[in-house]
């Protein structure tokens, strides 16, 4: 499966994957397999030491595809949100360092993969960006509550989870979406940077400090998919 809407793109030893649909950078199936494809072949080549997820002008990625969500097949929303799950639990834990380039707009499934990157370069410029599932009517499934709690400040965890709070760049910062803030021009250029320093990083231990570091939370977020995928469907409200 490919999509049109994820390219790719070397520079050194930096993978950076574009998100361009033209619109709201949706998780469709096909994006979600284009990316986790992506970064499988950046683990895979010795040469390719961080990978940067980058998206669209004024968007990252506004949350999954509205077309599967809105068409009341609970199953199709199931195997849906579960592909999301894998792809966030896949960044979490790649052997890779993976960095955020956050365009703009981060909303919902966007802002859980924000969550599932180790370093979050974002806008200053005006955008929305937080977990909003609660104000549209549905329960977060606990793979996303998983990661929240581990990625998210305490501090804002209740507001952003149980309250729906959507944040402008500042507040995503504060609350741990995001970990630097630069001009809208400069996102991907500052994103690259930061995958270059991390690519100076030992890779073999690296890779062993992440399995080890963030086994837990990985193991929890595995079983939590997969026990959505048996059930075959998504909490609701």
């Amino acid at each position: 499966m490919t999509s049109s809407a994820v390219t790719t793109e070397r520079r050194g030893a930096v993978s950076i994957v574009h998100l361009d649909d033209g619109k709201a950078n949706a998780l469709s199936a096909p994006v979600i397999e284009a990316v986790a494809a992506a970064l499988a072949e950046a683990e895979s080549d010795p040469s390719v030491g961080a990978l940067v997820l980058h998206g669209r002008p004024g968007c990252f990625c506004a949350g999954f595809d509205l077309g599967v969500m809105r068409a009341g097949d609970t199953s199709a929303i199931s195997a849906l949100v579960s592909d999301g799950g894998d792809l966030v639990r896949a960044l979490y834990g790649a052997s890779v360092p993976v960095v955020a380039a956050c365009t703009g707009h981060a909303l919902a499934a966007g802002a859980l993969v924000l969550l599932g990157c180790d370093v979050r370069v974002g806008t200053d410029a005006a955008a929305r960006i937080g977990l909003n599932e609660v104000a549209i009517g549905m329960v977060l499934p606990a793979w996303a509550m998983t990661i929240s709690a581990e990625r998210l400040s305490r501090r804002h965890l209740q507001l952003a989870v149980a309250t729906a709070r959507v944040l402008d760049p500042a507040g995503a910062r504060d609350a741990g979406f995001l970990d630097e803030l630069v001009p809208a021009d400069d996102v991907l250029a500052v994103a690259v940077a930061r995958g270059e320093e991390l690519a100076g990083l030992d890779a073999r231990a690296y890779a062993g400090t992440v399995r080890t570091l963030r086994a837990e939370v990985l193991a929890r977020m595995e079983a939590q998919v997969g026990a959505d995928r048996s059930a075959g469907s998504v909490p609701t409200a």
